[in-house]
């Protein structure tokens, strides 16, 4: 499948649109995740509207409806795949917990698109989360709301229901990068356990 120029219109602008912002915890620019889905979905067989940048979770802002008229993107669509992408509609949003648990349970019933989309996202955040956590070890978890606890929790519970709803090649992978983030912080765990013990 090749991309049209509504593609290349969605990627400038989405860039234009987060030139100041960075991920969280980090001097990484904030586009690098939103290019990092779109390549994930293309990779695993999204077609044009599923991968664009815009259609994440993190686009949902007061900005999106601008988005849309100027990449002529079809407004339904899009605003369908982004709103179930997303882990809260309201503001002030939540508690943590309750967000993700319902998430996790919309994942159920959600559109093949909305699947795609998502755990293209997931992906690349858990891929993320691997490559810091590596280099910052426990400090890491300062960063997520749910600390390493809830964080771990949630991404297991994700690749659970992905793997639940149907094994394909995409959750696959999430499987496997969970799996070695938990390894990981097994071997944390353990190292910080033997620390203690020699300082005691």
């Amino acid at each position: 499948m090749l991309v049209t120029k509504r593609f290349t219109e969605a990627l400038t602008y989405a860039t234009e649109l987060h030139a100041t912002q960075v991920r969280k915890g980090s001097d990484i620019p904030y586009i690098a995740h939103l290019l990092g889905v779109a390549s994930i979905a293309l990779e695993y067989g999204a077609n044009e509207d599923e991968a664009m940048p815009l259609a994440t979770a993190e686009a949902v802002s007061p900005h999106f409806s601008m988005m849309l008229s100027k990449t002529k993107v079809e407004p339904l669509h899009e605003t369908a795949i982004v709103h179930g992408c997303t882990d809260a509609h309201t503001i002030p949003k939540p508690p943590w917990k309750q967000r993700k648990e319902a998430y996790i349970a919309h994942l159920m019933t959600a559109s093949p698109s909305v699947l795609l989309v998502s755990g293209s996202d997931k992906l690349h955040n858990a891929r993320s989360i691997l490559k810091d956590y590596r280099v910052l070890g426990e400090s890491l978890w300062e960063r997520f709301q749910g600390r390493k606890e809830g964080t771990l929790w949630y991404y297991r519970q994700l690749a659970i229901t992905f793997d639940l709803i149907g094994k394909t090649p995409l959750v696959a992978e999430l499987e496997r990068v969970v799996l070695e983030i938990e390894a990981l912080a097994l071997n944390e765990g353990r190292r910080k356990k033997e620390e203690g013990r020699r300082k005691g």
